[in-house]
This record gives structure tokens, C-alpha cells and sequence, in this order.
């Protein structure tokens, strides 16, 4: 069977990496003869665009063999602003070659791509290529390499010898082990050390020349290890493109199992069937029935594949590390609209996604994002040649992004008429350049399974806007950690509004700092401009120190901000007569340097922008009303996720209860409710008269059993206890019923027994049963109280619903529970209410009053041993307890 090998080969622009992939066909008799760039017969740079600039533009693929091995060749860009169509191959390789100039030494770029190959944790053979131009010295590079990539990297010009196996040793435990016991080091380990990233072997030659290239090709294949797949099914697409008849290719590689024509494949959302598989070498390919787990491949009749994508067993690749810094407007030729080139461009896009072609309906232009003026041509010439629109860019403008520094809890609530849902979002600023990440900390008790991955889906689904420029946000982790749907009214939708609102109104109440791009460059000049060139430097906001310095240059390295550094190019090519050089590669997001600015030029609203509101959508008799960003979490149904401890809640409620300055009823709350349709934006201050604690104890302590009842009076009251929700809310019976519910229940059950004792009430407690199947309704009593477990598909919500609306007119009903929604609806039912803490503290406060009145009604004189003894006994143990007496 033919073993196989993905290899991609990387470098630095003009580092010679096409002409090495040329020598490695030539050498193994894939190709007869050796093309060049120059010549414009380079194999794998078939476009006429290529051939025209000189430089490789997009990845291609040759398959050749050495030996029994059969290894496709993926050759990526090297030019930065194509950067991100290299990084799309990197997730299929299974080792990459990176070509180092041996004229130029480690570029800037050399450590991106270094980076990259890192972070994507792909083994590495090094090339040092042009070793026949005058002044390279192996010794010097080798130092370079060493200290500026690693000091695992290790030359394999002779690989064997005390020298080699003591330098391979110093590489790792297991590597010295070996050579300590046996003198030397066994190639399997060294293969596993090379796959491990743990050894960077290094080889010399000149790829022009073809010295040094065959003994590459033969170690390459020595110290590679052969991958093994499994049988499931696995792909990963890493890049879609279009062949001359307009076809659609999906270039994937098969990680697992075998592909047929007439496959069916799906994804998210779509099911298609394969139509043609393609073994692309160069320009031509093979059409083929059939392929294997570690194949690279196109095929024909997929549609809906998007790059990153993982079918099968495969999951979907990260996001791309590398992006675009700049944005530019894509002008149309007089006579065309945005709507009939939009679908054009999406079609550029979907090859090329970091694009990210959009229309900007606030500015009414079309955007693109792009790396630099290299791209820009490019995309001209490709829209010529593709639908025959000459498009032209503007100057351009930089991208810039937006993160926070402290931690929120970003709220959004969405219920207009017969919709509902509430979202709680933890906001937690990441570290630098860590991008977005979702996570969810939710009970599933809180909000259903199903409904957390959508809220997980409407997070990653869309680039969420900060509140200082409209940017896109970055570098923070977002939990969702509690939320809220109803039973009958909540569709998909609502919770798209509500993650939105979230997202928005954390970021509001959050300390938002703009980011701005920075260039991490290596800068040479002529040894006499370096206090010219530093002055520069600082005057771009910028940072720099000396690398190394000769008697002719020095060379500079540092960092600064991509719209300061952006044209500087020109001004040092001007300054050093043609001598200096500038290799900058993106470093990433900072915090930008001229931050007040940059927000006063831009002039974002956040309130303006319809789109990405800040505020909430609640309901109040039918109708929906918006409420602001910053009163929105007064309006929750929920519990604050970053709620004070629960000590301290209580120490804040006595303050307030026994202040001349009280919490607002129930009843008040329903009167502002009723107003606030027609007097939006104005915030209500929920303070006055008594707290529903003591309007509902003196609701049932007034009545009076020989008072005579009117015609309206009603009969008794009734506490309707939601069981499981109060045992959630209430900390020791949480903590209890994670170990055991029925020991929870039980707690519940007796603290209301004891309670009902002292109260003339009803007490039910309620219990969900919904979830077993063919369970029939069930009450029975504890003690003084009664308890029912709902049947099936019934709710404790909807069994309190319906109790309080049939008998809301006969009887005083109370129903206990923290659930906002049920909240809602027991007052529309006229029901009175009690939050969990709210019956928590009257259940304490009930007890303390029962005992003090329990001792106050006992008679003063209590029992005492003095009372029951006579006159005599007494003088007896007087005289005893005299020291007198004890002396004796």
C-alpha cells in the first residue's frame, strides 16, 4: 500500500521557495524539466497573474513520489498580503518545509510564519536556501536560526557522530536518555522527536543549483513519520475555488475513511452528493472513482462548503489567525448598482473570505477588507477578468477593534406580545490577541439544553459591534450563565434578540478601550541614518531596538501602529538613496495610541444604531415597551448572575424594612408597569410604603374569625410554594439537593409544616412531574400542609397559573417563587406574591416572633430550686457555701 504525505512548503517572500518545489519535481521525474519565475514556466504558477507579478498568489498542489512514498506538495504564498491563503493549507499538512533566504537570515515574516506553524502545532524541516551567493556562512545562520526561531533547531548536514547526537540530545529527556544509555540515538526516536516539534532539523543547499536538494529529499522521507487514519469518514475543506468552466471545486483533505463519486456529504444545514473527484497536479488533474484517507483532493457538486469546515468526523478549523488591518471602498463604474454586483463579489468572497465583502447601508458603499495595495491589484484584475468590471478602491482605512477591561453581566430580555426570552451573559476581558470565546455555566434547570447551544450559535454567529465605534469586539470570553424561555411562547428568534441585547448592554455598562493594528517590522539601514530612522520610529508612536549593526547596516527591530508606519516605505526609500529595507509583518491589536481621536472622527452612536440595539423589549398589559441599557436590569425576570451574597441581602433588606423608606408592593409595581407604555425613558424609582412581606402578613394577621364577611370578603387564603424553584433559590437546600433532591424536598416540606403552624393559611407545595411519562396528578398531605406532584406535560407554572385563575376571586392566593415569568401571570391573575428570599426572611421572621411571643406568655415566676425547699434546708446550704465552712 503507498504511503502518504501532505507537505507544505512556506517561506519568505524571495526566498527561493518556488524554485525548490521546482527542483524537487525535477529531481524525483515529475517534470523533465526545471522552471523558473523568471521564465514564467514555473509548474505550479499557472495563473497569468502569477506569471505576470513573479509571485506565487495562490496555493497549489503537485503529487509526486520518492521512493514508496507518495507526497503531495502544497506551495503557499510567500508574499504578506497573501498571507491568509497560506494559512488555510496549514490545517491539512502533515509537516511543512520552510525555505529560509541564506542571504537574508530570519525575516520578520520567517517568525509570523514560524508562529503560525506553532500555534497549528505542524512538525518542520528547514531549508536554507541560496547557500552559493557570496557571504553566507553556515556557522552564522545557524546561530541566528537558533536564537531568533529555536534552540531545537538542529543542522542534519552529517546526522550522525558525537557532535550530532549530543546537540539532538540537549533537544529532550527522552532524546538524552537514549544517547546516555546507548552512545547514540535510535532514528525512531529522533522521527518521533521531529513530530513531537521537539527537533527542527536544518539542511543547506541552493534549490537554483539543485546542491543540497536530493540529500533533503532523502532525509525528508527518513525522518518523516507516516500518519495512520482511521476508517470513519473525515474531511477538512481548506479552500474553494472555480475552474475555467465556471465549476465549483472544493479542495479538502480526507482524514478518515474513502470517498466514492456519488457520495453523499453533509454539513450544516445542506446534503449534497459528490459529482467529481479531482487529483490536481499543477494544472491538470486526474478524475478518479475512488480515494483514501490522506488524499488531497477536489470535488464537484458541493455548494454550501465553506473553508474551515470539518465533514464527518472532523470539526470545524479555528478562525483564522491572521486578518486584514485595512478596509477600503469598492468603487463601481458608472452605470452599475451595488444590488447587481453584490452577488459577484460574494462569489470573490467565498473564495477568499477574509475579504469580507459587505454593503455599508450607513455609508452606502461596498467594503472590502484587505492586507495591502499587492491584494488590491490583484482583486482588480480578477473581477476584470472574471465578470469584466473595472472596480477602483479608495485610499483606505484602518480596521479597528474594540475589547473591554473590567468584568459584566450584559442582560437582554426580548417579550413583545406572545414571544419570550432572557439572556445573562458574563463578559470577561481575554488576554491579548485570544480573539472571542463562548462558553456556557447555565443550569439546565435555569434554561433547557437545546436553548443554551442556540444562544452559543447566535454568539458565533454574527461580528457583534462595541459601543465606542461600532468595531468589532475582541479579546474577551463570553459565558452565558443563566437564562429563561417559556414553555408555549418562545421561538428560536427570540433568543437571537435577546444573546444581541446581551452582548450590547454588557458592553455598554463594561470599560470599553479601543484597539488599533500594529506592524511588528525589521528595519536595515545604513549605519549612519540608525538615529534618523529610531527618531522616526518614536515619532510613529513606535518602539525599536538594534538587532545587530556591521560596519555598512543596521538592523533595526520593533513594533508600531500599522496607520503611522503604513506609508513609511516610501520615506525611507527616499531618505536612504534605494538602500533601506522594511519587512513588516501584522503583530495584532493594541491599544490605540490616539484613542479620543479616532472615536470623535468616526462619531458612533450606539443609541442611534437600530440594528445592534442596546436596550430590551418587556410586556405589560399586551402591549411590548423598550427600556434603556441602564435600567434594563431593574426590569429582569431573573436574578442578577453577579448578585450580592446572600448575607448581605438580608443585612440590606432589614435596613431597608426598619428605614422610613421601604420597598415598593406588588400592586404599585403593576401601576408603574401600566404607565410605562405611555411614558417611556423615564425611569421609575421603586421606593415607598410597605414591602410585600408585611402587606401580605398583615393581609392574613387583619382577618378576623368572628368578624362578619361582606359580600366581597373573601374565604381564607392560600400560599402556593413553586417547590423546586424555591429549592434552587435557597443555598442550603441547593447545596442538599445536589447530593440527594429527596433530602431537599423533605427540608422544604418540614420548614412549611413548622411555618404553617403558626399561620392561618393553606399551604401547597408544588412539584414538577412533567418529565414522567404517564404520570397522573398527585396530592397528598405532609403533615399540616398539602403537597402535589404535577402530571405529565403539566408544570408547576402551569398548575399555579390555572389554581390562581380558578379560585384568584374566592380566596386570598399567595404564590411563592422567583420565576419572572410566573411572576408576570400570578399578578395578571390577581394573585399576591412572594419572591424566594422575600418568603425566606417571613419564615424567619415568623419563627423569632412565635418564640418571643411563646416566652412572653409564660408567668414571670419560673420554677426554681429555691422554691421547693423549706426554710430550714435553705440556712443549710448557706452556711455550707460560707468559707468558713470549708476550712473546717
Amino acid at each position: 500500500m503507498t504511503q502518504k504525505l501532505v507537505i507544505g512548503i512556506l517561506a519568505n517572500v524571495d526566498a527561493g521557495k518556488t524554485t525548490l518545489s521546482e527542483s524537487l519535481l525535477y529531481l524525483s521525474g515529475k517534470i523533465g524539466k526545471m522552471g523558473r519565475v523568471d521564465n514564467q514556466d514555473a509548474y505550479l504558477d499557472t495563473d497569468a497573474l502569477e506569471k505576470a507579478r513573479g509571485i506565487t498568489i495562490f496555493s497549489k498542489q503537485a503529487v509526486f513520489n520518492i521512493l514508496s512514498t507518495q507526497i503531495t506538495l502544497l506551495d503557499t504564498p510567500g508574499h504578506v498580503d497573501f498571507s491568509m491563503e497560506m494559512e488555510r493549507t496549514l490545517q491539512v499538512l502533515d509537516y511543512a518545509i520552510l525555505v529560509i533566504s541564506g542571504a537574508d537570515g530570519v525575516q520578520s515574516h520567517t517568525k509570523t510564519l514560524w508562529r503560525l506553524l506553532k500555534m497549528y502545532q505542524i512538525p518542520i524541516f528547514i531549508f536554507i536556501n541560496k547557500m552559493d551567493q557570496m557571504g553566507t556562512d553556515k556557522d552564522k545562520l545557524m546561530k541566528s536560526i537558533k536564537s531568533q526561531l529555536s534552540d531545537r533547531c538542529v543542522s542534519f548536514e552529517k546526522d550522525s557522530g558525537n557532535d550530532f547526537y549530543e546537540e539532538v540530545a540537549m533537544c529532550g529527556e527522552a532524546l538524552l536518555e537514549d544517547y546516555l544509555e546507548n552512545g547514540d540515538i535510535h532514528i525512531e526516536q529522533i522521527k518521533k522527536a521531529i513530530k513531537a516539534r521537539r527537533v527542527f532539523p536544518c539542511f543547506f543547499g541552493s534549490a537554483l543549483k539543485l546542491e543540497g536538494v536530493e540529500y533533503f529529499m532523502e532525509k525528508l522521507i527518513q525522518y518523516a513519520l507516516i500518519p495512520s487514519y482511521p476508517e470513519s469518514f473525515g474531511a477538512r475543506v481548506f479552500k474553494i475555488t472555480r475552474d475555467e468552466q465556471g465549476n465549483r471545486l472544493t479542495h479538502m483533505k480526507l482524514t478518515g475513511g474513502k470517498l466514492k463519486v456519488r457520495d453523499i456529504l453533509s454539513g450544516d444545514g445542506w446534503e449534497e452528493k459528490i459529482n467529481q473527484i479531482r487529483i490536481y497536479s499543477g494544472k491538470n488533474f486526474e478524475a478518479v472513482g475512488e480515494i483514501s484517507a490522506g488524499t488531497v483532493c477536489a470535488v464537484t457538486g458541493l455548494a454550501q462548503t465553506i473553508p474551515g469546515e470539518g465533514l464527518g468526523i472532523e470539526q470545524n478549523f479555528s478562525k483564522p489567525i491572521l486578518e486584514p488591518v485595512l478596509f477600503y471602498q469598492i468603487k463601481l463604474p458608472e452605470g452599475y448598482s451595488p444590488r447587481e454586483v453584490m452577488p459577484k463579489l460574494k462569489e470573490i468572497e467565498e473564495e477568499n473570505p477574509e475579504l469580507h465583502i459587505v454593503w455599508d447601508e450607513t455609508l452606502q458603499e461596498i467594503q472590502a477588507q484587505i492586507m495591502g495595495e499587492v491584494q488590491i491589484e490583484i482583486l482588480q484584475s480578477l473581477i476584470k477578468d472574471r465578470f469584466n468590471l473595472d472596480v477602483s478602491f479608495d485610499d483606505g482605512r484602518i480596521v479597528y477593534k474594540e475589547t473591554i477591561t473590567n468584568t459584566v453581566e450584559g442582560v437582554g430580555h426580548f417579550e413583545p406580545l406572545r414571544h419570550y426570552a432572557e439572556v445573562h451573559l458574563l463578559l470577561e476581558p481575554g488576554e491579548r490577541g485570544s480573539g472571542l470565546q463562548f462558553a456556557t455555566n447555565c443550569s439546565e434547570d435555569l434554561l433547557s439544553r437545546n436553548w443554551q447551544r442556540l444562544v452559543l450559535t447566535h454568539l458565533e454567529e454574527k461580528v457583534h459591534k462595541g459601543v465606542l465605534t461600532g468595531s468589532a469586539i475582541t479579546d474577551m470570553k463570553i459565558t452565558l450563565v443563566s437564562g429563561r424561555a417559556h414553555n408555549k411562547h418562545t421561538e428560536g428568534g427570540d433568543f437571537r434578540e435577546a444573546t444581541y441585547r446581551a452582548v450590547r448592554q454588557g458592553l455598554k455598562e463594561a470599560n470599553s478601550i479601543l484597539l488599533e493594528p500594529y506592524y511588528s517590522f525589521q528595519l536595515e539601514v545604513p549605519r549612519e541614518m540608525v538615529g534618523r530612522a529610531m527618531m522616526d520610529i518614536e515619532k510613529m508612536y513606535g518602539t525599536s531596538e538594534i538587532l545587530q549593526a556591521d560596519d555598512e547596516m543596521t538592523t533595526l527591530v520593533g513594533s508600531a501602529p500599522v496607520v503611522t508606519m503604513r506609508n513609511y516605505q516610501k520615506e525611507l526609500m527616499s531618505y536612504t538613496k534605494g538602500f533601506g529595507r522594511l519587512f513588516c509583518t501584522l503583530k495584532g491589536y493594541e491599544p490605540c495610541h490616539n484613542a479620543e481621536e479616532v472615536i470623535g472622527q468616526i462619531g458612533y452612536d450606539s443609541e442611534a444604531d437600530v440594528e445592534n440595539p442596546t436596550g430590551s423589549i418587556f410586556c405589560s398589559h399586551g402591549a411590548g415597551f423598550y427600556v434603556r441599557w441602564d435600567e434594563v436590569k431593574e426590569y429582569m425576570h431573573l436574578e442578577s448572575y453577579l448578585k450580592p451574597k446572600r448575607d448581605e441581602f438580608k443585612e440590606d433588606f432589614q435596613t431597608k424594612t426598619s428605614s422610613d423608606s421601604q420597598w415598593i408592593s406588588l400592586e404599585e409595581i403593576d401601576q408603574i408597569l401600566g404607565q410605562t407604555v405611555s411614558n417611556q425613558g423615564k425611569k421609575s424609582v421603586w421606593k415607598k410604603t410597605k414591602s410585600s412581606v408585611e402587606r401580605y402578613y398583615e393581609s392574613m394577621s387583619s382577618r378576623s374569625e368572628d368578624k362578619p364577611k361582606s359580600k366581597e370578603s373573601k374565604l381564607g387564603t392560600y400560599l402556593l410554594v413553586d417547590g423546586y424553584n424555591i429549592i434552587h433559590a435557597w443555598p442550603e437546600l441547593k447545596s442538599l439537593a445536589e447530593d440527594n433532591m429527596d433530602s431537599a424536598r423533605v427540608k422544604l416540606l418540614d420548614i412549611l409544616s413548622n411555618y404553617k403552624a403558626t399561620k392561618k393559611c393553606e399551604v401547597i407545595v408544588v412539584f414538577d412531574a412533567y418529565r414522567v411519562k404517564g404520570h397522573v396528578e398527585e396530592m397528598m398531605d405532609y403533615h399540616n400542609i398539602h403537597v402535589v406532584f404535577t402530571k405529565e406535560a403539566q408544570t408547576a407554572d402551569q398548575y399555579i397559573e390555572k389554581f390562581s385563575y380558578d379560585h384568584s376571586k374566592k380566596y386570598h392566593i399567595i404564590v411563592a417563587t422567583s420565576d419572572g415569568l410566573q411572576q408576570i401571570i400570578v399578578r395578571g391573575a390577581g394573585s399576591s406574591l412572594l419572591s424566594a428570599s422575600e418568603l425566606k426572611l417571613e419564615i424567619e421572621n415568623t419563627n423569632k416572633t412565635y418564640i418571643q411571643s411563646y416566652l412572653n406568655s409564660q408567668p414571670g415566676n419560673h420554677n426554681r430550686l429555691a422554691d421547693a425547699i423549706t426554710q430550714e434546708e435553705k440556712a443549710q446550704i448557706e452556711a455550707f457555701k460560707k468559707p468558713s465552712n470549708h476550712n473546717k
